[in-house]
């Protein structure tokens, strides 16, 4: 017993650590410079970092086959895209590896109205995250091209400090 006791005490900090880190499979760190990125939205017109400077931008990897990615969407359409989208945010869904009939059946399927980009070749996904990292992640961006925000999967507690950072930077 007490060399299970000792154990725990010795692995908790590192899995705590983990659950806290930012590293999550993101070869992007907070605070850096985000990546330079060029990506065509499903209306076919395209965008990219050095055109969004000045906004607030929040990519959302995603892909159609994610069942955490659909369970978050509802929440992101509804909590930060309908919420902000009139002061100027700007919110993307970056769909990780899919041709352009699978990205607008799964918009339409998701009932969702902010814009979903392809990312087929997943060049753009690569800038961001390990090409073995999974989606369902959140890059947030400020106004001058920084990183400032990054989630992984779907945690409540970590959508809620997103939309908190979120409403903060609109208000600056």
């Amino acid at each position: 017993m007490k060399n299970l006791l000792t154990l725990i005490l010795l692995i908790a900090p590192a899995i705590l650590m983990a659950q806290n880190s930012d590293d999550r499979g993101y070869i992007v760190k907070l605070g850096q410079a985000c990546p330079d990125f060029e990506i065509s939205l499903q209306d076919g017109t395209k965008t990219s970092l050095d055109e969004l400077k000045g906004k607030i931008v929040m990519l959302q990897f995603t892909a159609s086959w994610c069942g955490v990615c659909r369970k978050e969407m509802p929440h992101i359409e509804k909590d930060i895209w309908l919420k902000h989208k009139d002061e100027g945010l700007v919110v993307i869904g970056v769909d990780r590896g899919e041709p352009l009939e699978t990205v607008k059946a799964f918009a339409e399927k998701m009932k969702i109205t902010y814009p979903l980009a392809l990312d087929e070749d997943e060049s753009v996904f690569r800038k961001f995250a390990d090409p073995k990292a999974g989606v369902t992640r959140n890059i947030l961006i400020d106004r001058n091209g920084k990183i400032i925000f990054l989630t992984r999967l779907f945690n409540t507690e970590e959508f809620e400090a997103l939309k908190k950072r979120i409403g903060e930077e609109m208000s600056k």
